[in-house]
């Protein structure tokens, strides 16, 4: 990878620490954009990916965005999101996806990644109605 990628990846994973929610490829694009106007959507997306693949940033499946990862294994990552507000907790839970790969193996899959989303409210944002 060039000097100029590297350079691209610090820039993408500083917004994405700095955010106070999930950003979207595009969210990324428009923060780059006033230091960088001629930056394309492709070379974010590269960006997101290698940061993904190093472990760096967890990207939601469900709301197809990006988060900082917090944690120390990013393979062992739950993600809870809170449908009222937007917020994302992280949760290492290297039981949880144990479970799950050897549930899977009984039937010969062998996973490759894990997604683990929980959506509901957070305890900021719950007024005390039961959840459904």
């Amino acid at each position: 990878m060039g000097k100029r990628g590297e350079e691209h990846q610090s820039e993408v994973l500083m917004i994405l620490r700095g955010a106070d929610r999930p950003l979207s490829a595009y969210d990324v694009l428009a923060e780059l954009r006033p230091s960088n106007p001629r930056i394309a959507p492709p070379t974010v997306y590269r960006a997101l990916a290698a940061l993904s693949d190093r472990g760096l940033i967890h990207r939601l499946e469900s709301l197809n965005a990006f988060i900082a990862c917090h944690c120390d294994d990013h393979q062992h990552a739950v993600l809870s999101i809170c449908d009222d507000c937007g917020s994302v907790e992280e949760t290492e839970a290297p039981e949880l996806l144990t479970n799950l790969e050897s549930l899977a193996a009984k039937s010969g899959f062998k996973a490759a990644r894990h997604v683990v989303e929980v959506h509901g409210v957070c305890s900021t944002c719950d007024d005390g109605k039961p959840v459904a």
